[in-house]
């Protein structure tokens, strides 16, 4: 036995086993490699397929909308807007919602809602598994609703539809669940940077949104299957950037202080949204009828919309270069933003198959180019334009109501080509994201899952665990038997000291490690007390970590094994053992270094040292004085 320190024992058995149990750190980083490797082939192979489907999906929303609303098989886009049904027009997005409610019922639930909240959710209860029917059936409902005037966007049902393809690939295929989930955010994102040509804000939405984490192993597929999807956009759709409008000049200062104040203006606006999305969500549960009807009940309130204001029919990104080219007259932005705003909610409540992505840009920058149209009626010196006061409309409103920050400035950039914007849109999100930060608890991605009790991350802080070192919190001072010693004599020791653990880390006179004791072995009644100590251990002496190694490390090891203690070798060649970790050390180096990061301590006190001062300055003066005197 030892205990203080582990030079101190009862010299009797020899070394037991020659221990190698760690892994090959170069067998392990090429293992890596590899899976990331084979990982970044399934993330291209989805994102080839998915643009395919978001051209598909482009071509089938057509068809339905000429169908609907012309009477023609036609694929080339034809805004709904332009229709000469009249009252007729009412019916439509209701015949919509009812195919849609039946393809909910009988294909699957999972088609209706956003698309984003929905793959959130697999990721984080689910271990990323989508039902592989929501490949087709996402698309062919989502091209349904839109196509017969639902005021949504390709990108949201292309996004799920994506999750859902990189998903099932994840399913046929062996891969671990976070593997998974990277080939699942790598086909969500892929599908959105096909339908708009925006890899790099796919990529941060994939990090914001879906992945929550920024590491290789996840960034490395999603970047390619975004770069891919990009391709994809170029080949099929067009080159050029999915919203022109004017080049823009460098603000002012005063007029980058102004975008800024419109993005906190802008931020409560987005909260106001996502509180009335989610009431009507709610008014629409209390509906005494099935929910399969709830979508054609929205269909009709489109129909209603869209007879006295027919730009809110459809997807509308003819729309969103309408208002920020700045030629649009200012009560056609008013008509469109209101009526779009309650064409949207309405229909998103119901429960239909939408998204959010392009109506909250459609309505954000409808609001923008209000907002600034305002100012400068009443400022014409501010420097205030009317395309960007609409562009950072646009963006501060996604930021204000997903918080996905990083996304909404850089997607404003790719998805316009207009380099001068970025410190409005920098100001202006930032703004947003602060009221909706203080404001509002969930945003309108995680507030559905939220009320099913889901969390979502709030941070991407690197785990506690992988920033501290086994050295940090190493115990010298734990119990260690010398695997000479009788069972005998660990027993009647162990019992005088009043020891209770469970496991015993075993070492030979020159610390080298021999395997881990069981506390039921030595106590077992069958066990002959005159044998060693070193009879009694297994042959495989079990895992190891070095000083070096990191708590996660050590946390990896415990639960592989199921093992209650490790022992410490020494980082050197030799090997040695130097202390014990057990999981109890792991809990309290967590809570230390929780408690040192929430505590509030002041590390500098201005009091305290102008205190050393005055009393400096007395003495001082005292020896002054007495010289004096002297």
């Amino acid at each position: 036995m030892k205990k203080n320190d582990l030079k101190n024992g009862i010299p009797i058995s020899p070394l037991l086993t020659q221990l190698d149990n760690a892994t090959d750190p170069v067998n392990k980083t090429t293992f890596f490699k590899a899976r990331l490797l084979r990982i970044c082939i399934y993330a291209v192979a989805v994102a080839v397929f998915i643009s395919l489907i978001a051209k598909v999906l482009v071509s089938l929303i057509n068809l339905v909308t000429n169908i609907a609303f012309y009477g023609s098989l036609s694929l080339t886009f034809h805004s709904p807007a332009a229709n000469n049904l009249g009252l007729w027009v009412i019916a439509i997005p209701a015949i919509g919602g009812v195919i849609v409610g039946f393809m909910a019922l009988y294909g699957s639930k999972a088609i209706r809602g956003h698309g984003i909240p929905e793959a959130m959710e697999q990721i984080l209860v689910n271990e990323s598994n989508i039902k592989p029917s929501i490949t087709f059936l996402k698309p062919i409902s989502s091209a349904i609703a839109i196509g017969t005037g639902g005021p949504f966007g390709a990108e949201g049902p292309i996004i799920a539809t994506g999750g859902a393809l990189g998903s099932t690939l994840g399913q046929l295929f062996k891969v671990t669940a976070n593997e998974r989930k990277v080939i699942l955010a790598a086909g969500a994102t892929a599908g959105m940077s096909a339908i708009f040509g925006t890899p790099i804000a796919a990529i941060f939405l994939a990090i914001e949104l879906l992945l929550f984490e920024f590491s290789p192993k996840s960034i490395l597929p999603v970047a390619l299957a975004c770069i891919t999807g990009a391709a994809g956009h170029h080949l099929l759709f067009e080159s050029g950037p999915v919203f022109p409008m004017p080049d823009l000049a460098i603000p002012s200062n005063l007029a980058l202080g102004i975008y800024s104040f419109m993005g906190i203006i802008l931020g409560l606006l987005s909260v106001g949204i996502t509180k009335i999305v989610y009431a009507i969500e709610d008014a629409f549960e209390k509906l005494p009828i099935h929910w399969m009807w709830w979508p054609a009940i929205g269909g009709l309130a489109v129909g209603v919309i869209g007879y006295f204001a027919p730009h809110s029919l459809g997807v509308g990104y003819d729309n969103i270069t309408g208002i920020l080219s700045g030629s649009w007259p200012l009560q056609l932005i008013i008509t469109l933003c209101l009526f779009k705003f309650l064409s949207w909610a309405i229909a998103l409540g119901s429960g239909t198959s939408g998204g959010t992505l392009a109506p909250l840009l459609t309505i954000g920058g409808a609001s923008g180019a209000i907002i600034g149209s305002i100012i400068i009626r009443y400022f014409p010196g501010a420097g205030i334009t009317l395309p960007m006061a609409a562009l950072i409309g646009m963006s501060a409103m996604f930021a204000g109501a997903s918080r996905a920050f990083i996304t909404s400035i850089v997607f404003a950039l790719e998805a316009t080509l207009q380099s001068h914007a970025l410190l409005p849109l920098l100001g202006a999100c930032t703004g947003a994201y602060i009221v909706s930060f203080f404001l509002m608890e969930n945003t309108i991605m995680t507030e559905k899952i939220a009320r099913r009790g889901i969390s979502t991350p709030d941070s991407f802080e690197p785990d506690i665990l992988q920033k501290m070192y086994v050295s940090d919190v190493i115990n010298d001072d734990a119990i260690v038997l010398n695997a000479g010693n009788t069972i005998n004599e660990v027993k009647t020791w162990l019992s005088k000291n009043k020891v209770t653990d469970n496991y015993f880390i075993l070492v030979d006179n020159a610390n080298n490690y021999g395997g881990t004791v069981k506390a039921t072995d030595l106590y077992n009644t069958n066990t002959d007390e005159s044998g060693n100590v070193s009879d009694i251990v297994a042959n495989e002496t079990g895992p190891v970590i070095k000083s070096t190694d990191t708590l996660y490390h050590a946390v990896q090891s415990m639960s592989k094994t199921n093992a209650e203690v490790l022992p410490i070798l020494s980082a050197s060649a030799n090997g040695k053992v130097v202390g014990v970790l057990t999981y109890k050390d792991i809990i309290k180096a967590y809570q230390t270094n929780i408690n040192k990061n929430e505590n509030l301590h002041v590390k500098i006190s201005l009091k305290r040292r102008r205190m050393k001062m005055v009393i400096r300055g007395k003495r001082l003066a005292d020896l002054n004085n007495g010289g004096d005197k002297a």
